[in-house]
Parts: C-alpha cells; sequence; structure tokens
C-alpha cells in the first residue's frame, strides 16, 4: 500500500472486503460497493440465481449491459447534435452568401 492510499472496508452479501484507495475516492468506493451489494442482493432475492460467484457474474453482465445501453444512448445524442450544429451552420452560410449578395 502506497503513501496515499488508505484502506477502506466494504461489505458486500455479508463478506467484508478490505480494499485500498486514495481518500479522495473513499466516498465513491463506499457508494460503489453499496451499489454492488444492492444489485448483488436482488439477484439473490429472484431465487434464479445460486451461489455468490453466479450471482456476482450476472450482477456484472447487467452492469456492463446497462453501460453499454447508455454509452450507445449518448453517441446516438452526439450523433444527433452534431448533425444539428451542421444544419445551422449551412442555414448561417447560407444566410451570410445571401447578406453579401445583397451588398454587391
Amino acid at each position: 500500500m502506497s503513501n496515499n492510499q488508505l484502506p477502506v472496508t466494504v461489505n458486500i452479501l455479508d463478506k467484508e472486503y478490505r480494499i485500498s484507495c486514495p481518500p479522495e475516492e473513499r466516498d465513491s468506493l463506499l457508494q460503489s460497493a453499496a451499489y454492488v451489494d444492492s444489485k448483488m442482493r436482488e439477484i439473490r432475492q429472484s431465487g434464479r440465481v445460486i451461489g455468490t460467484e453466479r450471482i456476482a457474474v450476472m450482477m456484472a453482465l447487467n452492469l456492463a449491459n446497462d453501460l453499454l445501453s447508455s454509452q450507445k444512448s449518448k453517441d446516438d445524442s452526439n450523433l444527433s447534435i452534431t448533425r444539428r450544429i451542421r444544419s445551422l451552420q449551412e442555414k448561417i452560410e447560407i444566410a451570410l452568401n445571401t447578406t453579401n449578395q445583397l451588398e454587391l
């Protein structure tokens, strides 16, 4: 453990894990651990998945799916914004060209 790392104990599915992290990331680590614990408990309570390892894999797959879906949505939004900006730029250029021709 380096000098700027502090040990933090988190509980996930009633098991303690000791993790080192920078002091400024402690709150984020605790929130992440609470989120993982909550999601794993939801999967366990569904009764369809048995065993801590399988629950962890299902939770990881669900999180990965959520992340990928979120990124795709963000990419789609960025593409839409880019198209809108191009359209506005074209309109501005047309307006400027029209104004320049009127001045001649």
